[in-house]
């Protein structure tokens, strides 16, 4: 595990691939800095008051009489519905502190404003009154409000349970009868467990937003992160990118004004998806990206630091370009799919960078361990919602030389389009089928996107683990094709170059031209 640090006089580590335990790091540095300001420089009332403060205790072990104190806590609270609970038993039990200096309080972000956003009613209710635009929706207690919701907003839907960790039991829904068979397997809907039902933004683009607000009310962004992949997919399983590559000025203003995630439209319409006041997932990377320890300040804005006293008061957005990527165990689990949505699958994290988006992208690839190919033969299959796309992407890889297999709903639409296409047989078509071109080593690259019917969980699921198996690279999203395509034309007209981390802020120190205001141009 890597904490996040700002500090570039660290021994230098492998450039291209810069893991994170992303919620774990962010609880590490919050400890670390309170115990270092506790040695150094911190009042006798300041070290008091964080005094033996042990987050990972807390997180981990629970509050005890013997190892009790001041913790960050509302991590794990935010989502397992368990602020409310835990303040309540804190004021009835009343725990004395290690320092025998008072008692144990939760620290940080109160446990009602945890709540407040995490409790789909409370929240929608605050952004109602802020007057803040999101997505079409309600909230089912039981099938038949399930039904009559989805009636009233059309599919495609999302629907999850409330209160949970990664996406947990999130899908997209696409019917009436998906819908029943979620209800039925997936969760148990009922007054106490709701569902929350959501408009699915087809084509939009996902946003992520990482900012710190201190006690006088100043609120900085750390970060606004585009998503490569649509909105829809995960944000811990999905691709990003810091600076954002293709917003429009008006949405990042409209952005900036607030908020944690949010979804553009295709028709440029800015929607607020949530907010999470705690560490999120992104923090150690946009804190690598920018060059600020944020998990480090927000540590000190909870003691009562200001962020004007912290020497951060803007957003820095950086020339260089950031791509996160997830790292997927998909080959560990024999069986398992590889497609991505709204329940997060990946168990890590990588980072590429470069002063170009396709380079940066093509870094973090490499780091994740996938090998892009540079020639050969690309297999296409896309579900009628993105076939619209597909002329793009096989004309974005027909012109880096590659040549284009299809099977023959795909391939049709090719050959209207004039591009030429090799058609190759379903899996259960008869032989030879796509399947045998893969053990055979003739396809290279796969552009897949599920139609999620029943010929898709078994013909399709098979051919994407027979690929996973022989290690053919497969990318399940148009816009991770277009940026696959983008990253593969890079790489054949430049050598992908190996720069520390450390390098592009002593590039910046020199020109003093990499960090710019916010206000800045993108």
């Amino acid at each position: 595990m890597l904490a996040i640090t700002s500090s570039l006089r660290r021994p230098r580590i492998r450039p291209l691939s810069i893991r994170s335990s992303s919620f774990s790091a962010a609880a590490a540095q919050a400890e670390r800095t309170i115990r270092q300001g506790a040695r150094n420089d911190w009042s006798r009332d300041e070290v008091k008051a964080v005094y033996d403060s042990p987050v990972l205790d807390l997180l981990f072990h629970g509050v005890s009489l013997s190892r009790s104190s001041i913790g960050s806590s509302s991590q794990i609270c935010s989502q397992l519905k368990l602020a409310l609970p835990i303040q309540k038993y804190l004021d009835d039990q009343k725990l004395a502190c290690a320092s025998g200096a008072g008692t144990v309080r939760i620290w940080g972000t109160s446990p009602d404003s945890i709540d407040a956003a995490e409790d789909r009613e409370r929240f929608n209710a605050i952004l109602k009154e802020l007057e803040i635009e999101q997505p079409r929706g309600g909230i089912a207690k039981i099938e038949a409000d399930a039904l009559t919701i989805t009636a009233e907003i059309g599919y495609p839907v999302v629907v999850r349970p409330s209160y949970v960790l990664g996406g947990r039991a999130m899908e997209i829904v696409y019917s009436d009868e998906m819908l029943v068979k979620y209800l039925e397997t997936a969760v148990e809907v009922d007054p106490e467990r709701p569902v929350l039902i959501d408009k699915y933004l087809s084509d939009a683009i996902e946003i992520d937003v990482d900012a710190l607000a201190d006690l006088h009310g100043n609120v900085v962004i750390g970060g606004i992160m585009e998503h490569i992949e649509q909105a829809g997919v995960h944000s811990g399983d999905s691709a990003c990118s810091l600076p954002t590559k293709t917003v429009p000025s008006s949405c990042l203003e409209t952005i900036s004004k607030a908020g944690e995630e949010y979804a553009i439209a295709a028709s440029g319409e800015v929607f607020l998806l949530e907010a999470n006041p705690r560490a999120s997932r992104t923090v150690p990377f946009v804190s690598k990206a920018i060059g600020h320890p944020l998990a480090k300040y927000a540590s000190l804005v909870m003691s009562g630091r200001s962020l004007y006293e912290l020497g951060f008061t803007k957003e820095v957005i950086p020339r260089h370009v950031s791509v996160k990527e997830a790292v997927l165990p998909f080959e560990k689990f024999q069986g398992c799919d590889v497609l991505l949505g709204p329940e997060m699958r990946s168990s890590g994290e990588v980072m590429g960078i470069d002063f170009e988006f396709s380079l940066a992208f093509a870094k973090a690839q490499i780091s994740a361990g996938q090998i892009l190919p540079e020639s050969g033969s690309v297999f296409l299959s896309l579900n009628d919602l993105t076939k619209p796309h597909l002329a793009n992407i096989a004309r974005a890889f027909c012109t880096l030389g590659f040549k284009i297999v299809a099977t023959s709903g795909t391939a049709h639409v090719l050959e209207l389009e004039k591009i030429p296409v090799e058609r190759v047989l379903k899996m259960h078509e008869g032989q030879p089928h796509a399947g045998d071109m893969i053990v055979n080593k003739e396809i290279q690259l796969m552009v897949i996107t599920s139609s999620g019917d029943e010929l898709d969980q078994s013909d399709g699921r098979q051919l994407r683990r027979l690929a996973l198996g022989y290690k053919v690279p497969i990318i399940t999203t148009v816009a991770g094709a277009l940026a696959t395509a983008d990253a593969i034309k890079s790489m054949k007209h430049r050598n992908v170059e190996m720069t520390a981390l450390q390098d592009f802020f002593d590039v910046s120190e020199k020109t003093q031209q990499t960090l710019q205001p916010a206000s800045s141009s993108l």
